[in-house]
């Protein structure tokens, strides 16, 4: 098969055309419909990239791949961002809001949470705001990226530095 050089209205109607079946894709892949809506966005500008610097030879198949290997990548890093946060900040400041709480438990929680905030202090601003946001503010990568305006990657390697300091910190490296 010849190499197609595809013209952007071409390459829209493709994209357009294939657009549910990519999604629905990608969410067989990742399990999530707002993931896979996302993942299809991206390929969409990764395929726009390459279609105006190569000559595709399958471009629906090459999109189908893009959509394939950014799903994996996608859950690759969910499951390291789990493993990374194995000791949940949440559930360590959650005990200062219970109800009924042992004097005991109060006062190791405040020590911890002032443990917290002084390597939190440490760290880079930026690096701190992506930590608050994700880890006390509940906000997803994606929320964090678009509110400091970076990448999603960028917000991902931010926030497991962040967290990686706090261990580093708690096991009393420096």
């Amino acid at each position: 098969m010849s190499k197609v050089v595809l013209q952007e209205r071409e390459a829209l109607e493709l994209f357009q055309s294939h657009r549910a079946s990519l999604v629905d894709y990608a969410r067989v892949i990742t399990g999530s419909r707002s993931q896979a809506d996302d993942i299809v966005q991206d390929a969409w500008l990764r395929f726009e990239r390459a279609r105006g610097s190569a000559m595709l030879r399958e471009p629906l198949h090459y999109l189908y791949r893009i959509v394939r290997n950014l799903a994996i990548d996608r859950n690759r890093r969910a499951s390291l961002e789990a493993e990374r946060h194995s000791v949940d900040v949440g559930a360590i400041t959650g005990t200062v809001a219970s109800d009924a709480p042992s004097p005991e438990d109060v006062v190791l929680a405040r020590n911890e949470l002032d443990f917290i905030r002084r390597a939190l202090a440490e760290l880079p601003e930026r690096t701190r705001i992506a930590v608050e946001m994700h880890r006390f503010g509940g906000h997803k990568l994606a929320d964090i990226a678009r509110s400091m305006g970076i990448s999603i990657g960028l917000a991902h390697t931010l926030v497991a530095d962040g967290i990686k300091h706090c261990h580093r910190r708690r096991n009393g490296d420096k």
